[in-house]
């Protein structure tokens, strides 16, 4: 497992031998252990092997993601093989949206093949165990305003959406809040 200083608090990152497995920032090493429990079955922290060396490789790209400069997180191996196969291709669609980029959950939708799934679009990215690698921070409404963005109560909508709005504009892109 991986830590690093972030804006938003530590950003914790937990690989396999396959690719990143789960990131995100509101967690603790506890709880981010329990989801990939939940996620994997029985799994273990080494601090050697394979998923050691893949976090250490992938750590110079990491840190640039959390710091807000311009990084390929497309680049880095993930590992999705638990996630159902719905939730696979829109994570990879979602990928592939450039820094300082955004795209419409209706445009997702289109891209994956299901072009009435936009509520779909949006379960599959609430539920991106990747957060940051896997962009989904970069997927707005349709009217251009923000849309949601992970919480599950109204407090934690707002902060998270405070976030998205952040973690836009360090990439340069405005995005203004739905009235009402």
């Amino acid at each position: 497992m991986l830590t690093l200083p972030g804006p938003w608090g530590p950003y914790l990152v937990a690989a396999t031998e396959r690719g990143v497995v789960a990131a995100g920032w509101a967690t603790t090493e506890e709880a981010l252990l329990d989801d990939l429990r939940r996620r994997l079955g029985p799994v273990e922290v080494v601090d050697d092997g394979p998923a050691a060396d893949l976090l250490s490789a992938v750590q110079p790209v990491l840190e640039a993601l959390v710091a807000g400069e311009p990084a390929d997180g497309a680049s880095l191996p993930i590992d999705l093989d638990d996630r159902p196969r719905f939730d696979q291709v829109v994570l990879a669609a979602v990928r592939s949206i450039g820094w300082g980029e955004t795209a419409s959950y209706g445009s997702i939708a289109r891209q994956v093949g299901a072009p009435r799934a936009s509520r779909a679009v949006g379960g599959a990215l609430g539920r991106n165990p990747i957060s940051l690698v896997i962009p989904c921070h970069r997927v707005i409404a349709s009217d251009g305003t923000l849309g949601g963005y992970g919480g599950d109560g109204w407090m934690d909508r707002d902060r998270e959406l405070s976030r998205k709005e952040a973690m836009l504009l360090r990439e340069g892109v405005t995005v203004a809040r739905r009235r009402g």
